[in-house]
């Protein structure tokens, strides 16, 4: 099995650089047609980096000066992929001046002399996709005083791209992947002088690929919140490229933007950030807000699961946990064994948070960040609840995919007197030690405490004799659990009421304190925070409750408060810390 995947990755990267190869043939676009206004958010502060010097990729930064971008030996698959990507030019265009456009234009043509006839690295679909997107949108950033024949190259560098997508889209698997393909595919259908035959088919490519992966609730397979961000950014800029070009788009596509908006409202926090589930982010600065105002639609899904997450929120709080099966098969390549970990959000500060994932970081921080115990749930006996399958190769990518994870995750969403309340259970840890966790949170409705119980129980005859068998095997001194709250960096913590309670100070001023009852042991103990965009985790601290489950049902309460003195509305004035990249 591992031979013929192999065999098949060897054969996507050939017919990838055999399709590039003959794309070189393709008739070149003499000019525009059509050109989409530039949508994509840069960030001034990278863009000032990068004409410093500062190349930060894929959590790498390679310091040169007036270097040119391909003569660099890439530190890693990742970096490469984000410089052929060039997203790096939405960087240099919220610059905007003239050192900005001639560090582009240098990068841009530096790539199409050394790769653009087809050779080399960056022929992917995704990338290609990703790259003639950026290319088009910031066409009169990078023309601005070029002569005939470097807009000759450039047109004919895109022509090539284009037919290579046309060709190569469908290699893809379904996801974000396919999407940026048939966008970037769109997008040159639309633009370009003699392209207008790719329009049609990459419209209804798109309309179908919604119909078969956003499901009824709006969300993806791979129940990732940052890419659905980033899969609704795609097809509103596809919807707005059509409608400008006086062209409908197909009504599953449209289908899939009202379905998308609502998910995506429900999966951000009270800073406005998206939950940190399943390797994704809080999303890229200004992203997520400009997706929803451009969807058109204004509701939110309320007392449903929105992608398999519930959402608690009362006052300037906010809870959101993983409530529903993990991932399978091919979608859970970046998935995370998080079933009923949550996150809390004060207002403006994130207080209780899952670490992340460690895609930047290299192999191990990536397969560190999808265990259980750097999630803010129960962890039983050092095992998570769902676990990785051996490395396998889907397409040209080496990835691992969760494998016996929990199959049935019941959740109630309910008001109860004193506020909104969620309570979930999974089966992840029956089939080795019989054991159910259930987890139950009720937020009050002034958003001031957040209180919990954990549960682990043996529900029948069978998952009692795994559990009397997996306490032999201990010599019944009980199996050993761990109740993870991880925290954000930027909380400063101490052990309060002689080692009893926990308090937590948020840079807004506000103090939250933890408190616990049940048989556990309180301590305070360090962790990591594997934050997008930063070249080393960050160190923080988190909360463990630890005991031993010794009988049949075990159960823990404990609470999250604001302390009194906190007042209800506090006006946070605090800044951010600033970013490593400026």
């Amino acid at each position: 099995m591992a031979e013929r995947r192999t065999w098949r990755a060897r054969r996507e990267r050939f017919l990838n650089g055999w399709h590039a190869w003959r794309s070189a043939r393709t008739s070149p676009a003499s000019g525009f047609v059509y050109q989409p206004e530039p949508k994509s958010v840069g960030m001034f502060a990278r863009g000032r980096q990068l004409i410093a010097g500062n190349l930060m990729f894929a959590g790498h930064l390679v310091e040169a000066r007036d270097a040119m971008l391909w003569d660099l030996a890439a530190p890693d698959t990742l970096w490469s992929e984000e410089a052929h990507g060039f997203g790096w030019l939405d960087d240099l265009a919220a610059v905007g001046d003239a050192r900005a456009r001639v560090l582009a234009q240098r990068w841009l043509w530096g790539w199409i002399d050394r790769y653009g006839r087809g050779q080399g690295a960056g022929w992917t679909p995704e990338l290609s996709g990703r790259r003639a997107i950026r290319w088009i949108q910031h066409a009169l950033f990078l023309l601005r005083g070029q002569d005939s024949a470097a807009s000759h190259a450039y047109f004919a560098a895109l022509s090539r791209q284009t037919t290579f997508l046309a060709r190569r889209w469908k290699s893809l698997p379904p996801g974000l992947a396919r999407f940026e393909a048939l966008t970037g595919l769109l997008y040159s259908g639309l633009s370009l002088e003699g392209m207008e035959r790719h329009v049609e088919p990459a419209r209804k490519a798109i309309g179908t690929e919604c119909a078969r992966l956003i499901d009824a609730q709006g969300g993806l397979p791979t129940r990732d919140p940052e890419a659905l961000m980033e899969v609704l950014t795609l097809l509103v800029w596809a919807r707005d490229a059509l409608e400008a070009a006086d062209r409908d788009a197909d009504a599953a596509h449209l289908a899939a933007i009202a379905r998308i908006a609502p998910t995506l409202r429900s999966l951000r926090h009270a800073d406005g950030a998206l939950a940190r589930f399943h390797g994704g982010g809080r999303g890229a600065e200004g992203r997520l807000d400009q997706a929803l105002a451009a969807s058109g639609t204004k509701t939110r899904r309320n007392g449903t699961l929105a992608m398999g997450f519930a959402r608690l929120s009362a006052g300037r709080t906010s809870v959101i946990m993983d409530a529903a099966v993990p991932p399978g098969g091919d979608a859970s390549a970046q998935a995370h064994a998080s079933t009923l970990a949550f996150e809390l959000t004060s207002g403006r500060r994130a207080l209780i948070v899952n670490c992340g994932a460690g895609n930047e970081f290299g192999r191990e921080w990536r397969r560190a960040g999808r265990a259980t115990p750097l999630h803010s749930t129960l962890c039983l006996e050092g095992y998570s609840s769902a676990r990785l399958a051996a490395p396998l190769w889907v397409g040209s990518s080496q990835r691992e995919l969760l494998a016996d994870g929990p199959t049935h995750v019941p959740a109630h969403l309910s008001h109860s007197p004193d506020g909104p309340r969620i309570e979930c259970a999974h089966d992840g840890y029956v089939r080795q030690h019989g054991l159910t966790h259930a987890r139950t949170l009720e937020l009050s409705f002034d958003g001031r405490a957040l209180m919990g119980e954990d549960f682990l129980v043996a529900l029948d005859d069978p998952a009692k004799r795994r559990f009397d068998s997996a306490m032999n095997k201990v010599k019944l001194t009980g199996l050993p659990f761990q109740v993870h709250f991880h925290l954000h960096p930027e909380v400063d913590v101490a052990l309060d009421m002689g080692g009893t309670a926990v308090s937590m100070a948020l840079r807004s001023g506000e103090i939250w304190v933890f408190r616990f009852s049940g048989a556990v042991n309180l301590s305070l103990e360090p962790s990591v925070f594997l934050e997008k965009g930063r070249l080393r985790p960050r160190a923080t601290k988190q909360i463990v409750l630890s005991g031993r489950a010794m009988e049949y049902a075990t159960r823990v309460r404990w609470t999250l408060s604001k302390a009194q003195e906190t007042a209800t509305a506090v006006r946070d004035l605090a800044m951010d810390e600033v970013d490593v990249t400026i």
